[in-house]
């Protein structure tokens, strides 16, 4: 179901970026031309998915790697069609854009030219975005209950989605980061890593993590990418010196409590009230669950922060509208009841190599505990 509607929504809106631009920017003498030219480029995010690694070729991989651009580019052609279209229907009343002047040729070729380079620009930009790395700063207060400490400095990332084809370079440098934050605790929130097979790069990917510094260690839990790849026990997040929790809590250093769960995947995941029956909730406690769709029910237990991603706030604008209805939080920070709540739009993301709605990001928050 889920490739029915990758499919539809790749189809439809090319049918009418091709109907359109045809109609209002392309001459008789070219159509032809227009035609080939577009059926082409249309056909190769299908060939690149038919074709999948093939053993790795470098003419696949190189079309795999331009279909990744060629959708979001896809997107925001349709966008600028489309807005060009409402400016031309508001024209029908205000008639600000004489009908000579717009059939006119500088006038088509401008406006075309126009639409595929802000298609560009953005796609461009997203990919600059991407692969900027910034951080997100936020400071609460919680009840210090019995904890021997009065402060505690967090970092937290998600959605990393490690591949075979993940650049070692961008792996350090989100070490280097997290490392000059200088965190008491690294916590990471899922869909860590994908399906794909141990290689040289994965290797040096583990031994990366592994100079992550921070003075409680870095924990994580898995997210449904580890599900879809048979990675929910990887042997990678002990080489990456990742403790997992499983519907478990932990003390750590009688200090506070760190809580993680099963994505929601599992069917059988214990509920959070199961889960905080473990134990005696007398230190501060902080909790990972990959996706923030439980909110309600963990704000009515002494749970006192919660860390998740899953929804990269969309990752392509305007689709982050479209997640802010999917869900209470889907990027950013809220308190709801006693519990502070964090979402991540994530560090990478899973899909076209693009981000246009929201950023790579390390959450970092100081807890004051008093």
């Amino acid at each position: 179901m889920f490739h029915l509607y990758l499919t539809l929504a790749y189809v439809i809106p090319n049918v009418y970026v091709f109907t359109r631009i045809n109609q209002l920017f392309i001459g008789k003498g070219y159509k032809l031309w227009y035609t080939i030219i577009y059926l082409v480029f249309f056909a190769v995010y299908p060939l690149s998915r038919n074709l999948g690694d093939h053993g790795g070729n470098l003419a696949i991989q190189l079309l795999s790697v331009f279909a990744g651009y060629l959708l979001p580019f896809y997107l925001y052609l349709f966008l600028f069609v489309l807005l060009f279209d409402l400016i031309l229907l508001v024209n029908l009343f205000l008639r600000f854009l004489p009908t000579k002047k717009r059939k006119s040729y500088r006038f088509r070729v401008y406006t075309f030219s126009a639409i595929i380079l802000l298609s560009v620009f953005v796609v461009v930009g997203g990919a600059i975005n991407l692969n900027t790395i910034r951080v997100s700063n936020y400071k609460i207060r919680v009840p210090k209950k019995d904890s021997k400490i009065e402060a505690l400095r967090v970092a937290f990332v998600a959605d990393i989605h490690i591949l075979e084809s993940t650049r070692l370079r961008y792996i350090e440098q989100f070490v280097d980061k997290v490392n000059a934050l200088e965190p008491d605790i690294v916590l990471f929130g899922g869909d860590i890593v994908e399906g794909d097979s141990e290689n040289e790069t994965t290797i040096e990917i583990e031994n990366a993590f592994r100079k992550i510094q921070s003075k409680y260690g870095s924990y994580g839990v898995v997210g449904n990418h580890e599900f879809y790849g048979g990675k929910v026990h990887s042997p990678f997040f002990m080489k990456s010196g990742i403790t997992m929790l499983y519907d478990t809590v932990i003390n750590v250093d009688n200090s506070f409590y760190l809580g993680g769960r099963y994505d929601e995947r599992l069917k059988t995941r214990k509920s959070i009230d199961q889960i905080m029956e473990t134990f005696t909730a007398d230190l501060p406690v902080i909790f990972l669950d990959h996706r923030p769709t439980q909110l309600k029910e963990v704000s009515q237990t002494q749970v006192d922060a919660q860390f998740s991603g899953h929804t990269h706030n969309g990752q392509l604008f305007p689709i982050n509208f479209i997640i802010r209805q999917m869900y209470d939080l889907s990027w950013g920070y809220r308190e709801i009841g006693n519990t502070h709540f964090f979402v991540t739009s994530g560090l990478r993301l899973w899909g076209p190599p693009v981000k246009t709605a929201g950023k790579s990001e390390i959450i970092l928050v100081d807890f004051m505990f008093e």
